[in-house]
């Protein structure tokens, strides 16, 4: 099963992600993950690669695609994939198209997990972070025991500056722009399934599992 899997900061993808592996057993592949192996197994693009990141600079679409397949192409991909975070961009996913008919791949479905913008809102700025071991929490949906206490460490417990109100906006607003033209770009291609993500998390598994069964088009 090859699945791209899109949706904004907040909509749960990444929830969705872990239970897709443990239906089909097959690798959740994100951008930054892609980066890190390949920065660490030392390749010739990830070499190329963390020469841009440790200047601070945008890794080009020429590196980027150029890591993409070399990751595509290992053992673990040959029967299937979650492909998450790329895309971003319609170059980006005219190039995936011509890697993937290299390696004799075609994607099953792309799921796109949606949820109003104020949701989105409401779900990232109540999220918190404590600050000595990593561990994450929500005001609403689950606070640390103790108010601004870690349950685990009793370390801090903070917002980051990427979960307030105004950063989250301007993310959603980006990603909006960027994803639009990757939607009608796959909904052209008759693989495009859009999830509504407000529904219980099961729910939406549901939804998913059936459009990649071909319950819903």
């Amino acid at each position: 099963m090859y699945i791209l899997l899109m949706g904004p900061p907040g909509a749960g993808k990444g929830t969705q992600a872990a239970r897709l592996i443990g239906e089909y057993g097959i690798p959740h592949i994100s951008t930054g993950d892609m980066f890190r192996a390949a920065v660490k197994e030392g390749t010739l693009l990830g070499l190329e690669a963390k020469r841009y990141m440790d200047a601070g600079q945008l890794v080009p679409d020429s590196v980027t695609i150029g890591i993409v397949k070399e990751r595509l192409a290992k053992a673990d991909c040959k029967s299937g994939f979650i492909l998450d975070g790329f895309p971003r961009t319609l170059e980006q996913a005219t190039a995936l198209d011509s890697t993937l008919q290299e390696l004799g791949i075609r994607l099953d479905r792309v799921i796109n997990i949606t949820a109003p913008s104020g949701e989105l809102v409401r779900r990232m700025t109540g999220r918190r972070v404590c600050r000595k071991c990593g561990a994450t929490y929500h005001v609403v949906f689950n606070p640390p025991a103790k108010d601004g206490q870690c349950d685990k460490c009793a370390g801090e417990v903070y917002q980051r500056d990427d979960d307030r109100e105004e950063t989250v906006a301007k993310r959603l607003n980006v990603y909006q722009v960027q994803t639009q033209p990757l939607i009608d770009y796959y909904r052209n291609q008759g693989l495009y399934t859009e999830i509504d993500g407000l529904q219980p998390i099961e729910k939406v598994f549901e939804d998913i599992t059936g459009s990649l069964r071909g319950g819903r088009a």
